[in-house]
């Protein structure tokens, strides 16, 4: 016989076993709700800021770096670890004053655990990295411009330009322009890609690659929100790496991830339907949100070959006014996408315009294209696109059409680095492509068509030369007024699309799938992620 003192011992043990059992999983449930997680099926090679040439590796180095300045959503440049700035145009000068309450991520470089402030002789060997030949970064090309910089004291940073560049603020934006401790980058060497130290509002906590990539919150962290609380409010972000987008889309109707970006044929029809709404089913559980992203889709034509159909003008705007782009977007984009049928220049920037571009005029391009044939005597024209898989459906649309009006279509379809390569070397007679701004201002998009950028020496893909083009570039590169250039950006634009160097096809949109315990998530039109601000509650 139990005596009734044990009896009421053992069920008091037993209560309080239970209640810390439920307490631990509060706890965790509690933590589980302050983790943000996304996927990224593509490879994350590196997460030096030196070497954040495309959105997979951009978007985790934006949790863990500051720059001089940043964008906010809407593209305005506001202070970052500078507070101010001034501008001298007469001598294209840049004066930056620091914050003196930034700190580096504690870690061993410092010395056990530790850390320090960020000073200006930070950003001179930070920018000396990004022209260091050792260094090899693929952002080098953002120094091209600068004639030199130094810090005369821990709080101001000079940077002196070779000309005007009224876009240089915007590009100082960009995550090659991150500040890095010289200590960690000495203490890891090559390691340092996996072993990043910043400033930013998320450190880094563990890296399995093409596994799993955790960033715990910086306790330290110096920006605040509008009512002085502390940033970020999250407690982690977690990386996984599926490497399918339908894999991925899984995990996020499951709930297993909180964010998909974009739109993948593998999965478009379940989420949304053909006029760009959710799908009913995912009301409640998920957002959408949209923006116009700074992409411009498009066809490019090698000008630099001896081609007959690619040197014909008329040919190449055949091709531009022989398909609907409007039908093009409605189904095989389910209207995620705003149809090209203006200039080079995407929708959200300034300099964009309604200039009188290429709509689906089909009996035009049939003229164009007997045009064609009556001056060169080619009764069979043929061009053939290089592509690859992801944009083949867009490319066989285009196809059908043209043949349609008498002009011959075949497409070659190469994997994207080789696709890459080819349209480097001028190996393609007909490319497509896509630009994704560097930095918010349309002479990023115009530089395209620059002479003296052709491939390998810049972006100028297509090898297209206009005179009058030229000098407009040359003169808005020296207007500081942002009004006065947009009329030049707008001259540009039409001087291009009336020589059909490039087929544009639509300007993308930045499209986010979001769980709705997410808050605080905005979007912007470049498309990178900015978790500071963001906030979850617990899922019911």
């Amino acid at each position: 016989m139990i005596h009734p003192s044990r009896t009421l011992y053992l069920l008091v043990s037993i209560i309080c076993t239970l209640v810390a059992l439920s307490c631990t999983s509060s706890e965790e449930n509690n933590k589980e709700h302050l983790v943000f997680r996304y996927n990224e099926h593509s490879n994350i090679p590196t997460l030096d800021p030196a070497f954040a040439r495309n959105p997979q590796i951009i978007w985790p180095t934006n949790q863990l770096y500051n720059g001089l300045v940043q964008l906010d959503d809407s593209l305005n440049i506001q202070p970052d670890i500078a507070k101010r700035w001034e501008v001298n145009d007469s001598t294209q000068t840049y004066t930056f004053y620091l914050r003196d309450d930034v700190y580096y991520h504690n870690n061993k470089a410092f010395a056990p655990d530790s850390t320090r402030k960020v000073v200006a002789s930070d950003f001179a060997y930070s920018f000396d990295r990004l022209t260091d030949p050792k260094v090899a970064s693929p952002g080098s090309w953002v120094m091209n411009n600068v004639a030199s910089y130094n810090a005369p004291n821990d709080s101001t940073f000079i940077i002196q330009l070779k000309q005007p560049f009224p876009a240089f603020l915007g590009l100082l934006s960009m995550r090659y322009c991150s500040v890095v401790p010289k200590e960690a980058v000495e203490e890891y060497g090559s390691e340092f890609r996996r072993n990043p130290v910043g400033t930013g509002p998320f450190q880094f906590k563990l890296w399995e690659e093409n596994i799993k990539l955790v960033f715990r919150r910086n306790p330290h962290y110096f920006e605040t929100d509008a009512e002085g609380n502390a940033l970020p409010y999250l407690e982690a972000v977690a990386i996984t790496f599926l490497p399918d987008k339908q894999s991925e889309f899984l995990q996020f109707a499951q709930g297993n991830i909180d964010l998909v970006s974009s739109l993948d044929n593998s999965y478009k029809d379940e989420i949304i339907t053909t006029t760009g709404q959710l799908q009913p089913k995912y009301e409640e559980a998920v957002k959408l949100i949209t923006s116009p992203y700074l992409n411009t889709e498009y066809l490019g034509f090698f000008l630099g070959g001896d081609t007959p159909e690619i040197q014909s003008k008329a040919l190449r705007q055949a091709v531009n006014y022989g398909f609907d782009r409007e039908k093009m977007i409605t189904y095989l984009r389910n209207g995620m996408g705003i149809p090209a049928v203006n200039g080079v220049i995407p929708k959200g920037l300034p300099g964009f315009a309604d200039i009188d571009g290429y709509d689906y005029q089909p009996e035009k391009a049939r003229q164009l294209i007997e045009q064609y044939k009556t001056e060169t005597g080619d009764t069979n024209p043929e061009i053939v696109i290089g592509t690859n898989s992801q944009y083949l459906d867009i490319c066989e649309y285009v196809q059908r059409e043209l043949e349609k009006l008498g002009l011959n279509v075949t497409i070659d379809v190469v994997p994207p680095s080789t696709l890459r390569q080819m349209k480097s070397t001028g190996e393609l007679d007909v490319f497509r492509a896509s630009w994704i701004a560097d930095y918010p201002d349309a002479e990023n998009y115009l530089s395209l068509f620059y002479s003296e950028n052709f491939t390998p020496n810049g972006p100028n893909y297509t090898h297209y030369k206009n005179n009058t083009f030229d000098s407009l570039y040359i003169a808005a590169r020296s207007i500081s007024s942002l009004d006065l250039r947009k009329e030049l950006y707008q001259k540009m634009d039409s001087i291009v699309i009336a020589d059909a160097p490039i087929v544009p096809l639509f300007y993308d949109k930045a499209i986010r799938f979001v769980r709705k315990e997410v808050s605080g998530l905005g979007i912007n039109p470049q498309n990178f992620l900015v978790l500071k601000h963001v906030k979850k509650t617990p899922s019911m």
